[in-house]
């Protein structure tokens, strides 16, 4: 466990990271998914290099500095609906043994999220045009649209798996050496 003044300011350092993505997410409104992704794989590299909990503790930060500063408030919802605390949530997971029942529960927190999202977003926020957009696919466009989504969702989780992979075997050494 590293001394307190390095937690605060690697916590500082990667909250800042991830708010500069989720501010360009209102700058850039074609990345609004990306950026509260790219926000959440940063919060991968405080659970790495101090613990699980001082992530979520910056995840929470990240969370209520987004929600007030940043200009899309619906990327900065989906970042603390899923994106934020799924890449922290997923070291718990990753530690289950069976191969299917880990699949499952990742499956199980997506769709919990992700519809979360989606009524928050309609009935809290009062977005109702996502509600038109689905009467246009039809009678299951919600089911379909559902499944797409799973299907991205495994993508990231990939990825997910992939920058970790890669942070640890390639970055960690990198930044141990220069102190």
């Amino acid at each position: 466990m590293r001394d307190i003044s390095y937690r605060v300011a690697l916590g500082g350092i990667v909250s800042a990271l991830c708010l500069v993505t989720m501010f360009l997410a209102g700058v850039i409104p074609a990345l609004y998914l990306l950026l509260p992704g790219i926000a959440g794989i940063l919060l991968m590299i405080i659970a790495v290099e101090v613990n699980i909990p001082w992530a979520f503790l910056t995840y929470l930060a990240v969370s209520l500095l987004s929600m007030i500063i940043t200009f899309d408030k619906e990327a900065a919802l989906i970042f603390i609906m899923f994106f934020g605390h799924y890449p922290i949530i997923r070291f718990y997971i990753q530690k289950i043994p069976l191969r299917l029942l880990r699949l499952v529960i990742k499956l199980a927190v997506f769709n919990i999220c992700i519809i979360g999202y989606f009524y928050v977003t309609v009935f809290i926020f009062g977005l109702d045009e996502m509600l038109e957009e689905f009467d246009d696919l039809g009678r299951y466009g919600a089911y379909i649209m559902l499944g797409i989504c799973n299907f991205i969702f495994l993508i990231y989780d990939l990825d997910l798996d992939f920058m970790y992979k890669l942070y640890r075997k390639r970055l960690m050494p990198k930044f141990r050496k220069k102190r």
